[in-house]
Parts: structure tokens; C-alpha cells; sequence
């Protein structure tokens, strides 16, 4: 059965590349019928923020990416929160220690960072010497009972080479003597990420470990301890990395589009997953729409590319476009009207003529928190015309006549709905022997200062005479 994990570190709140990183580990167990297991990763910092863990529950819960195992889903696996796992990776460490393929080591700091400088200097890279690789067994037991401060590293071959099959990238080979003996243990107890993880993941017994693929280098080095702890290897699945459009690598320290954002302004959770499913994935046809069911029936590890997947908000408006023009009517008017109510105020106005206004651009907006952007002629006094707009007003004599002659029919007009303002629009249409773009534009331009919106009609409507006539001069 397949295992897969998503181990975020705690040290920031989850965006979207941990979500796509969580979202393609669900897909590859779940498309096997196998179990998604949650594991948080806090050993680098003292514990962890209860915020970003909630943050964390939260996201995964909104985008049912429902874990099978790990906390508040407690099994025997458990716990799933690294710290409090401090005294297994201890032990293990010892084990390896007691089979030669570990080591003490006392080299202090100020040592350490003389070395680094001096390989500096000889304008080199700098790696561990060994000092304490050979040091006596029963001599460096006695230091350690003596309260001397320590680290534990691995013993890494010093001939040889150590190679993987990558599921995604192919064969990857590294000459053992370039390895480095790695920290296992630190001086104040806690694990180093690499050694947490492979004892976790043999542990609680993951079969495919997804990661980024930058840790494609460094993989040799988890395969030497499980092979020293004597743990079965696993299947591992690197996956491209995300850039921003102008291929950057994306700043998570700088909350590049995170995800709260993304909520906030109203973009749909199954939008959000959608696209990033194709941000490093690709179906076997053309087709770019799938709920989560599809894309576990349809998700393909073979499919996942090497190459790294560029992070659009433009694509991303473009799928939440579809989702929202896709929604129920009912469902649509609840998730945008909140958006209306945060920047106007809607006293005074009819359910009815909110609703009229809300539906008019639902086919249009990219957003939810678009909607008051868009809607703004309706909620102030005057307007402000697009440049080009007034350069198409002052294109034709013809135009001042179509928007004069429309500002006398409505002034009379005695029923203001929307046939009657129709059939207003075609009689000065015939009056000036003008149709589409050149009667249409001219009369939306001097209403609504821009050359483009919805429907006409029912946006003259929906402003009511009195507006209309105040910015047609009267």
C-alpha cells in the first residue's frame, strides 16, 4: 500500500507551494487507494506557533485534503509533532554510535568557524576534517558522561558512490568522499532535519517521500543512514520547483500571494487547487478543469515534469473566473455579497436591486473581492472617464447627438424598466441612423466614464433616472 507524508516546518504560515507539495503527496497515495499521513516539523525552532498549526488545519481542512494519521488522528505511529519525539532520534542515534557508523564529536564553535575561515581563505569549500571521527570509543563515552558538550555525526564511506533511482528526475549519482559527516544530533539534543526525517519516514512507514527537488543532492545522504539503521529505502518522487512569472525563485519570507491572501480576496479553494495541480503536472489529454475526485482518478506520477512550473495570478484568475461563472446562483450572491458590504453601504437599497447588481457581473469577475472595484458607478456620485473613452466622445459629431437625443427620450420616460429604456436606446438608434458599437458606446461611456461593461440595459436600470440624468447634465 502506498504511504505518503507532507512535513511542513512550523517557521511560517503554509502558501502555496506547501500546498501543492501536500496537494501532489494526497494525489499519489490516495490514486492508489493508500493513506496521506500529516507530520509537523519543529525541531529547528524552541516548539511551535499554535497559529500557524491552526493555520495549517484550517487550509487542509478548506481544500479536503484529509489526512489519514497524524495529530488530533492520533495512531501508533504517534506522536506526528517532531519535538516530542526528541528521545526516538536519540536512540537511534546511540544505535548508530554502537555500530561504528556514528561518531561523538566535541569540536566546539569557535573551532568550527576557525576552519571555515581559514577554507575561506584558501578559497575553498569548507568540510568537516574528522577530527573526532577515530577518537577512542571508551574516551569519548567518558566526555560525554562527564557533561562535555557533543554532537553526533555519521560516519559518511570515503570511497565509493552512493546512487538513487528519482520516480521523477532518473538516476542520481554522488562520490562518497565529497559527503560530508553529517550532524544527526545537535549540541542542545534536537535532530537535524535530514536524520528526523528518515526516522520518521521508515517509522511510520512511508513508501514514497514528495519533497522538492532541491533536496535532490542531499538525498545520498538519507540513503546511508537507512541503509546504517538498517530501514527498508523508499520510493522518492522530487517535484519541480514553482517560480514567480518573471522565474524567480518565490520569497516565502516575503508571503509571495500566501494563501490567507488568496482566501481573503476571494479566491475559491477548488480554483486554488485546481491550478496548482497544474503547476508541475500535466494530464494526459488538454483538458485543464478537474475537481479533486478527477484528479485522483486522473493523476499520473509519471506525468509530474522536471522542469519547474512559473506561478501566474493572471492563470489563477482565469481558473476562479470559471469556478465562480460555474457556481449556483444562491451560492454565488452568499460568497460575493460580503465583499459589497465591506466598502458600500447598502441602506437604502432593495434586496432586489442588490441581487440585480451582484448577478450583473457574475459571468465577469476574477475575484470575490473584485466585485466592489467593478461596481463603483453605482455607489458615487460622479465619475471618472477613461482617456480613451473621451477620445472616442470626441470622434464623431454624430455622438454628441446620440447622447443628447438619449438624455431628452429618458428625461420624459415615465416607466424606468428596462424594456422601456430599450426601446428609448433603439429610437434614438433610428432618430441618428446609428447601431451597435456606435449607438451603444456613446451612451454607456457618458453614464459609466468607461468604454466596456455589462449589460447596458440593465445597468442604466439599476442606476435609476435620477443618477443617469445627473451625469447626462441635467
Amino acid at each position: 500500500m502506498t504511504k505518503t507524508r507532507f512535513s511542513p516546518n512550523t517557521s511560517g504560515f503554509m502558501d502555496i507551494e506547501d500546498l501543492r507539495n501536500a496537494l501532489f503527496a494526497y494525489l499519489i497515495a490516495k490514486q492508489d487507494n493508500g493513506e496521506f499521513l500529516l507530520r509537523i516539523e519543529d525541531t529547528n525552532q524552541n516548539g511551535y506557533s499554535m497559529d500557524v498549526l491552526e493555520f495549517l488545519f484550517h487550509i487542509l481542512d478548506t481544500f479536503h485534503l484529509t489526512y489519514d494519521e497524524g495529530p488530533k488522528k492520533e495512531k501508533e505511529n504517534g506522536p506526528y509533532i517532531q519535538s516530542k519525539r526528541l528521545d526516538i532520534y536519540k536512540k537511534y542515534a546511540e544505535k548508530l554510535v554502537k555500530r561504528g557508523y556514528a561518531y561523538y564529536c566535541f569540536c566546539d564553535e569557535a573551532t568550527l568557524n576557525k576552519k571555515r575561515l581559514d577554507a575561506t581563505d584558501k578559497k575553498e569549500s569548507f568540510k568537516y576534517d574528522g577530527t573526532c571521527r577515530n577518537f577512542p570509543k571508551d574516551e569519548a563515552l567518558r566526555r560525554v558522561t562527564a557533561g562535555e558538550s557533543y554532537v553526533i555525526r555519521e560516519k559518511m564511506p570515503e570511497v565509493g558512490q552512493t546512487s538513487y533511482r528519482d520516480f521523477v528526475y532518473g538516476d542520481v549519482t554522488v562520490e562518497n568522499n565529497i559527503l560530508e559527516d553529517q550532524i544527526l544530533i545537535k549540541s542542545n539534543g534536537r535532530p537535524t532535519y535530514n536524520f528526523a526525517n528518515v526516522v520518521d519516514d521508515a517509522l511510520m512507514g512511508i513508501t514514497h517521500v514528495t519533497r522538492e527537488c532541491v533536496f535532490l543532492a542531499t538525498t545520498n545522504k538519507s540513503l546511508l543512514l537507512y541503509d546504517a539503521l538498517g530501514f527498508q529505502r523508499p520510493e522518492f518522487i522530487h517535484l519541480p520547483l514553482i517560480l514567480t512569472k518573471n522565474s524567480t525563485k518565490r520569497n516565502k519570507r516575503k508571503n509571495e500571494n500566501n494563501l490567507m491572501d488568496l482566501l481573503n480576496q476571494g479566491f475559491l479553494p477548488e480554483a486554488i487547487l485546481n491550478y496548482l495541480a497544474l503547476l508541475g503536472w500535466s494530464p494526459k489529454d488538454t483538458r485543464e478543469f478537474f475537481t479533486l475526485e478527477e484528479l485522483i482518478h486522473n493523476f499520473d506520477s509519471k506525468r509530474i515534469h522536471t522542469r519547474p512550473a512559473q506561478y501566474d495570478i493572471k492563470k489563477l484568475e482565469w481558473f476562479n473566473r470559471h469556478y465562480i461563472k460555474e457556481m449556483k446562483e444562491a451560492n454565488y450572491l452568499k460568497f460575493v455579497r460580503p465583499f459589497l458590504e465591506a466598502t458600500y453601504n447598502l441602506e437604502g437599497k432593495t434586496e432586489e436591486w442588490i441581487k440585480k447588481v451582484l448577478l450583473l457581473y457574475k459571468n465577469n469577475i476574477c475575484f470575490g473581492a473584485e466585485i466592489p472595484l467593478i461596481t463603483h458607478m453605482f455607489f458615487q456620485n460622479t465619475i471618472d472617464f477613461e482617456d480613451k473613452a473621451v477620445t472616442f466622445l470626441n470622434s464623431d459629431a454624430n455622438i454628441k447627438n446620440i447622447v443628447l437625443q438619449f438624455r431628452k427620450e429618458i428625461k420624459h420616460l415615465e416607466i424606468w424598466k428596462e424594456e422601456t429604456i430599450k426601446e428609448v436606446i433603439e429610437q434614438v438608434g433610428k432618430k441618428w441612423n446609428a447601431m451597435g458599437k456606435m449607438l451603444y458606446m456613446p451612451i454607456r461611456i457618458a453614464v459609466s466614464g468607461v468604454m466596456h461593461g455589462p449589460n447596458l440595459v440593465t445597468m442604466i436600470e439599476l442606476l435609476g433616472k435620477d443618477t443617469v440624468l445627473k451625469r447626462l447634465g441635467e
